[in-house]
């Protein structure tokens, strides 16, 4: 191999890289992608100790993690998609010292041929399940990425079916993007990315439209789509574990009324973020600062308020135990929490909650109106469980006068001692001493 058409990747002579076949267009992997390529290495003396050719089996690796050779992760990210090449590797670039035997010897120089068969996007998502992809189109070596709270400033261009459907400059804090538009996706794969760098990302419905779609830009519900990003700018976010407590106190407010902003908004998503921001800064010392104590408190409450805004009423119910346990006579969190009850028809710790909010605060008509609710439906629940249990008594006392003899109550009825009516009244009478006993 002519030393001219060697390219020195690791500008010491140590990884040399010398082109067989040209790639196609101008993309090469990134680090975090799931390259896949097949390759034939061999001695210097032309041995082949391994090949992915001969089992046909496509080897596959991520980029720039340390899971191979070093040679490998950097010849490999300088590839295009179908490029062919070879890959002189000095000993510590490779195996070093130890070698691997017994294919490779110590102090071993090592050639590769390589074939660039494509790659797939780093994972980005939560749960690594590849729904959101990104693809580095244009890296960068500044390494200021998103934190939280952090002011963010970005080009995006979405596609969907090969249309744009949006192409703008934003600005947000970062956590906040939902208030303009930013979908969950695109705004968890800005947190990875450098200022200047320009990124291709993939996001799946879930973390993009959703089951609801978007009308206006005209994409059916669960859809896939895809954005450009250029991460132009980014603060820096805040640094908690540098806080005091009055800090965090100050910092925790500040949160507040941003959530309360939302609220008016009547973004319950955003305000609920916020206003657990808020909680998880406040210092821990509700116990002894009443101050902390007042303002955990009004939290735990908002936070109940926009879930049962929201429908959640499960979620509601447990910010109004959290206030309860700081403030056992809180009337909002009782008067809330049995709203809550009484949605999800706990009907008993309903009423017990509301009677508890009277007894607080004794002209309190919106309670008493609960109470008076909370009553009419239990009767009406116990109501229907007479009617179950008596339709269950008649339907045994019918198999009952297939397979007994006549009873004494049957006879005294057909001599006309013991109506009809008088069974029913002595059966509902038994019901009621049952359910008595039952509650």
């Amino acid at each position: 191999m002519p030393e001219e058409n060697k390219i020195d990747l690791s500008g010491d002579g140590g990884v040399l890289k010398e082109i067989l076949q040209e790639g196609k267009g101008t993309e090469t992997p990134h680090s975090g992608c799931t390259v896949s390529l097949h390759y034939t290495g061999r001695l210097v003396d032309g041995t082949e100790f391994d090949s992915s050719v001969g089992r046909n089996e496509p080897f596959e690796f991520p980029l720039g993690k340390g899971n191979v050779i070093k040679a490998f992760d950097m010849g490999v990210a300088t590839m295009k998609l179908g490029e062919r090449c070879f890959l002189t590797c000095a000993p510590n670039y490779a195996y070093g010292a130890a070698g691997s035997p017994p294919a490779i010897p110590p102090d071993a120089t090592l050639i590769f041929e390589l074939e660039m068969l494509g790659w797939k996007g780093e994972d980005l998502s939560p749960n690594q399940d590849g729904s959101i992809d990104r693809t580095i189109l244009e890296p960068s070596d500044k390494k200021r990425t998103p934190s939280d709270g952090a002011f963010v400033k970005a080009h995006i261009s979405g596609t969907f079916g090969g249309n744009v459907f949006e192409d703008r400059d934003v600005e947000f804090d970062y956590g906040e993007g939902k208030a303009i538009g930013i979908v969950e996706g695109l705004e968890i794969a800005l947190e990875k990315m450098n200022i200047g760098e320009t990124s291709r990302i993939k996001i799946q419905p879930k973390y993009a439209f959703g089951a609801e779609g978007n009308e206006e830009f005209k994409i059916p519900p669960n859809s896939a789509v895809e954005y450009t990003v250029k991460l132009l700018d980014c603060g820096k976010g805040l640094e908690e574990w540098k806080l005091s407590d009055e800090e965090r106190l100050a910092e925790a407010k500040a949160y507040k009324e941003k959530g309360t902003n939302y609220f008016k908004k009547e973004n319950w998503a955003l305000a609920i973020k916020m206003y657990t921001k808020c909680k998880n800064l406040l210092p821990n010392t509700a116990d002894t600062n009443e101050e902390v104590k007042k303002v955990k408190v009004a939290t735990h409450s908002n936070i109940a308020l926009c879930h049962q805004k929201s429908n959640d009423h499960f979620e509601a119910k447990q910010e109004c135990n959290a206030v309860l346990a700081l403030d056992e006579s809180n009337v909002k969190a009782l008067y809330r929490r049995g709203q809550c009850n009484l949605t999800i028809n706990e009907l008993e710790d309903a009423l017990e909650d509301f009677q508890k909010v009277i007894q607080l605060e004794p002209g309190n008509k919106a309670a008493a109106n609960q109470v008076i609710i909370c009553k009419q439906k239990l009767k009406e629940s116990k109501n229907k469980e007479k009617k179950l249990y008596a339709n269950m008594f008649t339907k045994l006392a019918a198999n009952d006068k297939e397979t007994e003899p006549p009873r004494e109550t049957d006879v005294l009825s057909k001599c006309g001692e013991w109506s009809e009516e008088d069974a029913k009244r002595e059966a509902e009478l038994t019901l009621e001493r049952d359910n008595i006993i039952m509650i």
